[in-house]
């Protein structure tokens, strides 16, 4: 996404993008050291190639929000299963991702949301582009940047 972004010169999306993907390789690096910490054997899955081409920055910004949806619901079926096996350990770990996945949902809903707005307005796509760059485009988002 990142790549796509930046070869439309939308390098303050890009540069968002790539750093909302070293974050998703941090919290993996939390679920991989937790269970290693539980004495669990870690498998990594093989991953397919990502998309690499959407038809707008709109469009692409859909799909992230519709991934951290996923996320959203792929943690709360695991929490829901601690819960039940009784594993307090892993609940108390998994709060911390409940509480980061608010935040991820609400920051992709007001990116499509300033998206919407812009429209086909390139300057209105420049700009929240420049805001991104800039790191000024989610200090109204509750819980955003410096807020965590």
């Amino acid at each position: 996404m990142s790549i796509w972004l930046r070869e439309r010169d939308l390098a303050g999306f890009s540069s968002y993008m790539q750093t909302k993907s070293q974050e998703e390789r941090g919290h993996a690096d939390r679920l991989i050291a937790y269970l290693v910490d539980c004495d669990e054997q870690v498998e990594l899955p093989s991953v397919d190639a990502p998309q690499r081409s959407w038809t707008s920055a709109q469009t692409l910004f859909d799909d992230v929000y519709e991934m951290e949806q996923a996320v959203t619901a792929s943690i709360n079926r695991i929490y829901a299963i601690a819960e039940k096996a009784g594993e307090r350990s892993a609940t108390a770990m998994l709060d911390w991702f409940v509480a980061e996945q608010l935040q991820e949902e609400a920051e992709a809903r007001f990116v499509r949301k300033r998206l919407r707005l812009a429209g086909d307005n390139s300057a209105a796509l420049l700009l929240l582009d420049q805001q991104f760059l800039d790191g000024t485009a989610l200090t109204t988002v509750k819980g955003g940047p410096g807020q965590r």
